[in-house]
């Protein structure tokens, strides 16, 4: 089915605490936002989404965590209040909306979701130097014109969101649908014939 950018409009906004009980492991948090880096992934992919990260329940205390990897921090988790509030360098209130998504895979439990959140957490903490930034960079703007990412420039344990997204899936046993052009982005994940809104989240 995929997710059309209709539902950005279309979808009623709920709060946190209508959403938070349908929130599953694994679970995907797909943003459109307007901050200078997210309006450079929306340039490249014409597409209004540009962002995303994974949700993951810990079990003690009862926190819902997003899973994500942004440009200057890499990869890290936040409490899903805090992700849904507010950008990675603290830009309050978040400059967008979010959508929660699920995969068919995950929800008829074909997913091995212990090995997506090993994976998760393995690459907690992978930072950027300037020049991985510059290399990301390159491969964004690589992507605009719709051609295979040269191999140096393919990414290793440099990542945007969505490839990070794609690793942990991978490892799980979900593979995301995308046509192998630029490098996978955002608007790939919601254009994923097996992956649905749930809801859309409160942000403002």
């Amino acid at each position: 089915m995929g997710i059309d950018r209709r539902v950005l409009e279309e979808m009623p906004a709920e709060p946190l605490d209508q959403i938070a009980p349908k929130i599953r492991n694994g679970d995907i948090l797909l943003c459109s936002a307007t901050d200078p880096f997210s309006r450079l992934i929306s340039w490249s992919t014409g597409s209004p989404w540009t962002h995303v990260g994974f949700a993951w329940r810990w079990p003690d205390g009862g926190r819902i965590l997003a899973l994500e990897c942004v440009q200057k921090m890499g990869v890290h988790a936040v409490p899903i209040d805090r992700f849904i509030s507010q950008t990675s360098d603290g830009t309050t209130p978040y400059p967008g909306k979010i959508v929660l998504a699920r995969h068919d895979r995950m929800s008829k439990g074909a997913a091995d979701l212990g090995a997506v959140i090993k994976c998760g957490i393995d690459h907690m903490g992978d930072r950027f130097n300037p020049a991985e930034i510059a290399k990301i960079g390159m491969r964004i703007v690589s992507g605009r014109w719709d051609r295979k990412t040269p191999r140096p420039l393919r990414a290793k344990n440099e990542m945007i969101c969505s490839e990070y997204l794609d690793k942990c899936f991978k490892a799980g046993g979900v593979h995301i649908h995308w046509d192998g052009l630029g490098f996978i982005a955002p608007c790939d994940v919601a254009a994923d014939p097996q992956v649905t809104a749930v809801a859309r989240f409160q942000t403002r």
